[in-house]
């Protein structure tokens, strides 16, 4: 063992030092080149910021944890393109924050998912899996269908991103009360299901 090595381990706070240093390195490899890419940045033609509705559906998707289940990319390997359809590429998330990419894959990817089932099929799998896919062992989600949109946590949301970069317009903030009145959560993780994948899967 060289001596630097023994002084390194004799000394808590100069190896917390040294361990932040080679961490932050490591980060700034991996993440500095995707700010910088503009594929990173610059949407896929057909990528637009979510509607209304399918915001708020984003929305209760991420807090209903389905990302722990079911991932959104397609990797670029000939068994994933042939099951769900095109790879994932970034210009596809632009607009996701935070994105739902992920590895995990208990369900189905559903990436290319919007326009695969219909609404109803929809209402009745999220109500109960079992219902249309018999040995799924997810869980069911009944309440949705009694919860309502806040519209404005939704304008809130958008007017949020509208600073961050998304093109939302003034008067789409303010028509998002319209667009979501009446609707409920379900309605909504629906629209966004169904709106998932649709400018790459050529449906």
């Amino acid at each position: 063992m060289s001596k630097g090595h023994k002084i390194l381990e004799k000394n808590i706070n100069l190896m917390a030092i040294f361990i932040v240093i080679v961490i932050s390195i490591g980060g700034a490899v991996e993440i500095l080149p995707l700010i910088f890419s503009s594929d990173a940045r610059t949407p896929i033609e057909g990528i637009e910021p979510y509607p209304p509705l399918q915001l708020a559906g984003r929305e209760i998707y991420i807090r209903e944890g389905c990302y722990g289940c079911h991932s959104q990319m397609i990797r670029p390997f000939r068994s994933e393109t042939e099951r769900y359809g095109p790879y994932s590429v970034a210009g596809e998330s632009v607009y996701d924050r935070p994105f739902q990419w992920g590895s995990k894959r208990t369900g189905p990817d559903l990436a290319r998912v919007g326009g695969r089932y219909s609404d109803d099929w929809h209402r009745v799998h999220l109500i109960n899996p079992r219902d249309v896919v018999p040995e799924s062992n997810m869980p069911g989600y009944p309440w949705l269908l009694d919860a309502e949109i806040d519209s404005e946590l939704i304008q809130r949301k958008m007017r949020a991103l509208q600073a961050l970069g998304d093109p939302y317009s003034d008067e789409q903030i303010a028509g998002a009360t319209s667009e979501v009145d009446g609707k409920t959560e379900m309605d909504a993780l629906i629209a966004y299901l169904q709106g998932l994948g649709l400018a790459r899967s050529g449906r």
